[in-house]
């Protein structure tokens, strides 16, 4: 009975905490053509909100619209695009916490004389909790001449605070933006 306690503890940590996924929404003008979309130029980071990322995370990032835009067969332009894209990066801190509870219970049966019933048992509960930063990042896309928002995709996930994880998963959160992005890659 212990040991199973025990993987069933474990079972919970690590889906509580090896599972670190993307959420990804996006919106689109139903009536936009986005076959007539051949370039792209970067507005840049709205409202400043680069000034939370370092210069690594910002190449990192750049690096990854810039590929996930190609295998689309999109070409950045410094201005004039077709498209024009920028990117508003929002982080905060978030807390989650965890709850185990063990139960122990007792056995049925008569109980001196009084009727049938349990008896004995005991439960305890084991919680942690853990601060982590959660980000959101959001891409919205403008067509160049009439200036209409054409799509918006925003992703939302855990923020790996050490940046060797952070090479993997700025990569992997962009890719899971652009999944939705209404231009497919080329095949």
């Amino acid at each position: 009975m212990k040991t199973m306690n025990k993987l069933f503890t474990l079972l919970v940590i690590i889906l509580t905490f090896g599972c670190s996924s993307v959420k990804v929404t996006s919106d689109a003008n139903k009536e936009t053509d986005f076959s007539k979309y051949k370039t792209y130029t970067f507005l840049g980071w709205q409202e400043d909100s680069d000034k939370i990322l370092n210069e690594f995370d910002k190449k990192r990032m750049r690096d990854a619209f810039s590929e996930e835009f190609s295998k689309r067969n999109l070409k950045q332009v410094e201005q004039n695009g077709d498209m024009a894209v920028s990117l508003f990066i929002i982080v905060n801190k978030a807390t989650s916490v965890t709850a185990y509870t063990n139960y122990y219970g007792g056995y049925g049966g008569r109980y001196r004389g009084y009727g049938w019933g349990w008896s004995g048992g005991s439960a305890s509960t084991r919680y942690s909790q853990e601060d982590y930063l959660k980000g959101t990042m959001v891409m919205d896309v403008f067509d160049e001449k009439s200036g209409e928002q054409i799509w918006q995709g925003i992703a939302q996930g855990t923020v790996e605070e050490n940046p060797k994880k952070r090479e993997k998963s700025i990569p992997y959160t962009v890719s899971s933006l652009m999944k939705k992005f209404p231009i497919a890659p080329a095949k």
